[in-house]
């Protein structure tokens, strides 16, 4: 089982993201407090080991809102929810695609959209089917 160890809200597109200690996930608008709304990519999510492993290769130590995903979790191997469900605390999310990090990546660090495109090293996206409360420290795993 994993853990959600970060969450990033945006505002408006392009504007610096928040770092929040909790927010609501709101059935089919996304997070509470964020941009992205309805459609299939209400919320996006990172793997903290692949992020590290992108900053690895630049040989650079970057904070993962950098990234611009909402939540960053650890010890869940997010590839494998793609067409799954993903339960976030009491929030479920249903797990529609990879993210393919933009330009704007290396924006921030040169190379960093490059280091971000293998081995879903970008994360996923996926749209909420079950609101609640999420929060930092909050379970996170793929039910069976």
């Amino acid at each position: 089982m994993g853990k959600v160890v970060g969450i990033y809200l945006r505002p408006s597109a392009r504007t610096p993201v928040r770092r929040v200690d909790s927010t609501e996930a709101l059935v089919d608008q996304g997070l509470e407090g964020d941009h992205a709304g309805a459609g299939p990519r209400q919320v996006t999510l990172i793997e903290r080991e692949k992020w590290e492993e992108a900053c690895d290769e630049l040989s650079r130590e970057l904070d993962s809102g950098i990234r611009r995903a909402n939540i960053v979790v650890e010890g869940v191997a997010l590839q494998s929810a793609i067409g799954k469900q993903l339960q976030l605390g009491e929030a479920l999310l249903e797990i529609v695609g990879e993210l393919r990090p933009c330009k704007l990546m290396d924006d921030s660090a040169p190379g960093l959209q490059e280091a971000l495109s293998p081995d879903c090293r970008g994360g996923v996206y996926g749209r909420v089917v079950q609101g609640g409360p999420g929060k930092v420290g909050a379970s996170v795993r793929i039910p069976t």
